[in-house]
């Protein structure tokens, strides 16, 4: 932990004059998604992130040093900074106090004009309007030039007025509000959550100390984040974590590009994975965009460049392309920009087109320098290019192998996929299955207008040992690569998805739950839009049929199972019939719980967190033992029933 910094600027050029007003807060109570992405918890934890945003802007452009966020009972979020402090005299245009203007009207801000702020986050200047629009209550506390003052609101309208309470030695702004439940169907706040996004704009702002604090239960829980390293640290004990580095030093690179701040660290593992972040104005930018592009570039031609400058790439050798310079990659950049073109709110996808320009050539220039300077990593680096563009080519091969097969047979599909009778992707679904005998079953139990059956014989490959070229030679593979549509690699196609309902339905027992993690795994790596599309799921089958008489129910966990005893306590002649596989039900009943809409519990896989998706992949499905070891030992305790 470093000092405490102080507070280099001085509050001259933020004032009532410096917020633009562009219009009024209703469409926001009417259409919340359209500003927070979604009134689920996804949206519920944005309005944390829009509070935080404007304290993270203060202290990008260096009025804050620190920042709080306090879960308190009652559903209620305290987020505090040391910034200036939002104004609160009178506004020129709305003859209103500044401090209700921007709590009070969409589009109002200091970001539109002015200098109060040269990069911002917050570019609509919407956030913290919204938060207090979908607030059942909120209460902002300003300290500003030695005094306090307060406002209360409800559903977005002034409750109280502005009101100064007293004198304060310290500045900055503190909001606290209460989620409305009108909104907000779960008001469920996760802590795990909170404190990675924290931990991530500790280190995007460098210097600047984040503090978290849950008081909504005893014992009172506490997290400090504070990094000087930034992304170079970001990378080195967060990205890299559990992952093996194939070269010794990690590239890192900050500077200033025809006015853009850019800032980015990267490193080679031994897997085949690419793994990329990227933020705008420390917005995380899920869906990339020109910034990503321009590092991707830079990458692509650099190696290039240096490859053929030291002989690695002959004359006649063809390039490396993109593909092959991000096998293995761990990369994450952040560039800060003075007016960002963001897609939608949620700012998913930076579009500033001269931002592709300025990264490309910033860390071309950096990263040559850093080749030249340092030849042993160069050598690996580029040597593992090789590798890749060799395992490419066989792969291509493989690919077009399949495709040719598919031709020649009048690009019929798998023999043993039983299909549905219906070509509308948006109601067929493929039902993924272990066997012949629950193929056999399930191909009798379903329904043949939508649903597919495709049984698989044995466990398929392990993906995360094995490059693509090796994948496709998998038959099992091959004929879900056909099922689907989609193909894989380069030329996956999603819009190409003959299912919009992809469900994997294995047998409840370890074999099971193995060929459940060997497909999950296939989809991550290979398929990955199919589940970020909402397409992929795990069926459930019953664990028990409990009968008495002539009534059945069945049963999916054991407190279920124990639930129904009870209501059937008083009745004489229970049976009880432990599934121990899908096989062991005839079809009636495999429809009747598993496979018919209207009675089925399916769960949609969901990647909430693709860096922790991607290290438990990692770690049970990777080549070494002992990760795989720890993280069983650690879990072990919390399985309640294995079934072996």
């Amino acid at each position: 932990m470093s000092k405490k910094k102080t507070l280099p600027k001085e509050e001259t050029t933020y004032e009532a004059k410096d917020i633009y007003v562009l219009e009024g807060l209703e469409p926001v109570r009417k259409r919340p998604a359209m500003y927070i992405g979604s009134t689920g918890l996804d949206g519920l934890h944005h309005l944390i992130w829009e509070v935080v945003d404007n304290f993270i802007d203060e202290a990008m452009a260096g009025y804050a040093t620190e920042g709080e966020v306090v879960l308190l009972p009652g559903n209620k979020v305290k987020v505090r900074d040391n910034g200036r402090g939002i104004p609160v005299e009178i506004h020129p245009q709305t003859k209103k106090s500044a401090l209700e203007t921007v709590m009070t009207t969409l589009h109002a801000g200091a970001k539109f004009g002015g200098k109060a702020y040269q990069v911002a986050g917050g570019l609509h200047g919407v956030g913290v309007s919204v938060v207090c629009a979908l607030s059942k209550w909120m209460r902002v506390e300003v300290c500003r030039k030695g005094e306090k003052y307060f406002q209360e609101y409800s559903q977005g309208k002034p409750i109280t007025k502005v009101k100064k309470i007293g004198k304060c030695q310290e500045r900055g702004t503190t909001v606290i509000f209460q989620p409305d439940p009108e909104i907000f169907k779960e008001i469920k706040f996760d802590l795990k959550k909170i404190l990675h996004h924290l931990r991530q704009q500790a280190y995007l702002t460098k210097g600047v100390k984040i503090k978290v604090i849950d008081q909504r239960k005893e014992p009172k829980i506490s997290y400090t984040f504070y990094f000087e390293g930034g992304l170079r640290s970001y990378l080195k004990y967060h990205l890299l974590k559990g992952l093996l580095p194939i070269h010794p030093n990690i590239f890192s690179a900050e500077g200033e590009k025809n006015g853009i701040l850019i800032e980015t660290a990267l490193c080679y593992t031994d897997e085949y994975e690419c793994y990329e972040e990227s933020f705008a104005n420390n917005i995380y930018t899920q869906e990339g965009g020109t910034h990503l592009t321009g590092l991707r570039t830079a990458l692509t031609r650099t190696f290039n460049d240096y490859a053929r400058k030291n002989g690695f790439l002959k004359p006649n050798d063809e390039n490396f392309t993109g593909e092959d310079v991000r096998e293995g990659l761990t990369a994450v950049i952040s560039v800060k920009v003075r007016e960002p073109q963001f897609e939608g709110q949620t700012k998913a996808r930076l579009g500033n087109p001269e931002v592709k320009s300025a990264v490309e050539q910033f860390i071309g220039e950096a990263l040559n320098d850093f080749l030249e300077r340092n030849p042993n990593d160069a050598k690996i680096i580029i040597e593992k290019c090789l590798l890749s563009q060799k395992a490419r080519k066989a792969a291509k091969s493989a690919k077009e192998t399949i495709l040719r097969k598919g031709i020649l047979e009048g690009l019929t599909l798998p023999g043993k996929l039983a299909d549905c009778i219906s070509k509308n992707p948006e109601e067929s679904e493929l039902y993924i299955v272990e066997g012949e005998s629950a193929g056999g079953s399930s191909r009798q139990a379903r329904d043949r207008h939508f649903q597919a059956i495709l049984p698989l014989k044995g466990k398929i490959l392990n993906v995360e040992r094995a490059r693509l070229d090796k994948i496709l030679a998998s038959k099992e593979i091959k004929s879900l690569i056909i099922a689907l549509g989609t193909a894989i690699g380069e030329d996956f196609n999603v819009e190409k998805a003959r299912y919009h309902r992809i469900i994997i339905m294995a047998d409840s027992d370890v074999d099971g739950q193995h060929l459940r993690t060997l497909l999950l795994t296939l989809f991550y790596r290979y398929f990955r839009p199919l589940i970020e599309k909402g397409y992929l799921y795990i069926a459930q089958p019953p664990l028990y049929k409990i009968q008495a008489g002539k009534e059945v129910k069945y049963a999916y966990t054991e407190d279920q199972k124990m639930e129904i005893l009870k209501s059937l306590k008083k009745k004489t002649g229970i049976s009880i019939q432990r599934y121990k596989g899908l096989g062991e039900m005839n079809a009636q009943e495999l429809w009747e719980t598993t496979m018919d809409p209207k009675n089925r519990v399916l769960l949609q896989v969901k990647i909430e967190d693709a860096k922790e998706a991607d290290r438990i992949f990692d770690i049970l499905m990777g080549k070494e033992v002992l990760p795989r070891k720890k993280f069983i030992q650690t879990y072990a305790k919390k399985v309640k029933n294995l079934d072996i």
